[in-house]
């Protein structure tokens, strides 16, 4: 994992390991919490990456956040996510659930692409959208590499083959662990009848012993608005 604290060689050791441990294992319990559920999808109801074991961000009790807007129609696709806090513009490709039961993230040679769990949630439709990212490679930083810098009120724009922008307002960041990893929590809806997007990729520490992070970077957003 990358660490501005540390030399970037000793961050990017074993980079796509390290892509497949992290990533994977967060989309790995999505599957088995929609198996729990006997869901399909889940209508009804994955930067500098953080680094160490730190607590969840969450949303600070000061902050102000827009009233939501009507959730858009649920026929359009996403096809580009742009992050201005980040310069993060990415394409969006949707992803299927694979053997196991977890979203196959983007291939490990596309980086800077972010995968759309394509079973569930429109971006912009009333429900949660998940979208999964890297946030390394072995070389560079991925898509994702300053998720955890995100803070309530700043803006997600997703951009859809219908013509509309959905825009949404991060409400709250989380560092989720292994130890203390909650479904509802990275994959639930937060309040019912709302149009929800989470963003998801590695947080915490690089394990060098079991060869994965210890945590999940969780952002989660809902629609305040839409352009055209």
């Amino acid at each position: 994992m990358f660490d501005h604290d540390r030399p970037a060689e000793h961050g990017r050791s074993s980079g796509t390991g390290r892509l497949l441990t992290g990533v994977a294992w967060a989309v790995l319990l999505l599957g088995l919490w929609l198996w729990g559920q006997d869901l399909t999808d889940i209508r009804q109801s994955i930067s500098a990456p953080a680094t160490g074991d730190m607590a969840a961000v969450g949303r600070p009790p000061e902050a102000e956040l827009p009233p939501a807007a009507k959730p858009l129609g649920s026929n359009a696709l996403p096809q580009r996510i742009d992050i201005p806090q980040l310069a993060v513009q990415a394409p969006v490709v949707a992803r299927p659930l694979d053997a196991q039961g977890a979203i196959d993230p983007p291939p490990f040679d596309q980086p800077g692409v972010v995968g759309w769990y394509g079973g569930g949630v429109r971006p912009g439709a009333a429900g949660t959208a998940l979208l999964v990212g890297h946030v390394d490679t072995e070389t560079s930083p991925a898509v994702f590499y300053k998720l955890s810098t995100l803070r309530p009120g700043r803006t997600i724009r997703v951009i859809r083959d219908d013509g509309k922008v959905a825009e949404f307002t991060v409400d709250d960041v989380r560092v989720l662990t292994r130890d203390h990893f909650d479904a509802q929590q990275a994959y639930g809806t937060r309040q019912s009848g709302r149009a929800e997007l989470r963003l998801i990729t590695c947080g915490g520490s690089f394990d060098r012993a079991s060869r994965s992070y210890t945590a999940n970077v969780i952002v989660s957003a809902y629609l305040t608005g839409t352009g055209l």
